[in-house]
């Protein structure tokens, strides 16, 4: 019989160790330790599956933006394929104890091809299971890297540039409004669908700030025209400095603008010291995945977001 229980301090960091995949275990260990360093999970948050014989042979970790008490996310998710219910029996168990925490929504991201911290191999599989227990997918993506060189594209000259220091939110919610009205995002025309263009827009505005950033590195670019043309908010993750939400207002579409911003959150994330930036968008937004590329960015996974209401 399988038992689902938090884990003991003695099995963490390791919980399910793979024989014969020293690489994955190394990097699954240290991206727990990560974890709870910057407090994104607690050990109460670690969930596994113990065989009749004692063995660990699941997990699963519920997961935050750093500090907060309520978990948003899973990951860490580990099953075999037999005994069958073990899977299905984690996500369960997850569920119940995020919705316990207060949790209104949950999510989980897989990545194509496997690849560290995680190693989600059987992406198929993965999928089914999440879905088995009512997870949909709320957007198909693609994951951008740049590790920034030493020469970065000039500022588009078209463009003039005003923090959030300088401005205050309201401008940046006011367009992010604007925008949400006509993306190609099928996670945030979800949200404007479920919570209105407003809504939507202080939501997505509110959820940026819970990342680690700089007031004076949020910015509006205008048009010649004196116009709100383009936003750009790069932040710091608890693993890796973002292009969180850069965006272009539809009156200013097709003239190249989102590159222009791409390239702008870049510089200045690796003027505050960034060696490697990451970026995701879906990938029905052709623009933006265009101008990933044209702002040397390098397309290294895909990432399929799923999300259950709780």
């Amino acid at each position: 019989m399988t038992l689902i229980r938090p884990a003991r301090p003695h099995e963490i960091p390791a919980l399910v160790e793979h024989p014969g995949d020293a690489e994955r275990n190394a990097a699954t260990s240290a991206y727990l330790v990560q974890l709870l360093d910057t407090k994104c999970t607690r050990p109460e948050w670690c969930l596994v599956a113990e065989d009749g014989g004692g063995r660990l042979v699941g997990s699963v970790v519920l997961w935050s933006l750093p500090g907060q008490d309520v978990p948003d996310s899973v990951v860490l998710f580990e099953a075999p394929a037999d005994p069958a219910g073990v899977a299905p029996a984690l996500l369960d168990a997850a569920i119940a104890q995020a919705r316990a925490l207060g949790a209104r929504e949950l999510g989980h991201v897989v990545d194509s091809p496997a690849q560290p911290p995680q190693f989600q191999r059987d992406p198929r599989r993965r999928g089914e299971l999440l879905r088995q227990a009512g997870f949909r997918v709320l957007r198909d993506g693609r994951r951008f890297r740049l590790r920034v060189p030493a020469e970065l594209p000039a500022d588009d000259p078209r463009l003039t540039f005003r923090s959030l220091a300088d401005l205050g939110p309201c401008p940046f919610v006011d367009l992010l409004e604007s925008l949400l009205t006509r993306t190609a995002d099928a996670r945030l025309s979800a949200d404007v669908e479920r919570y209105g263009a407003r809504g939507a827009a202080e939501q997505l505005f509110e959820h940026m700030g819970q990342f680690r950033y700089d007031p004076r590195w949020w910015e509006i670019g205008y048009d010649a025209d004196g116009s709100p043309a383009v936003i750009s908010l790069p932040a710091e993750n608890p693993s890796v400095p973002v292009l969180g939400f850069v965006g272009v207002a539809p009156a200013h579409r097709g003239k190249g603008y989102a590159t222009s911003v791409a390239i702008r959150g870049t510089r200045v994330l690796a003027a505050n010291g960034a060696t490697e930036i990451r970026g995701d968008c879906d990938a029905a937004n052709i623009a933006m995945v265009k101008a990933f590329t044209r702002a040397g960015y390098d397309n290294f996974a895909d990432r399929l977001e799923f999300g259950r209401d709780l």
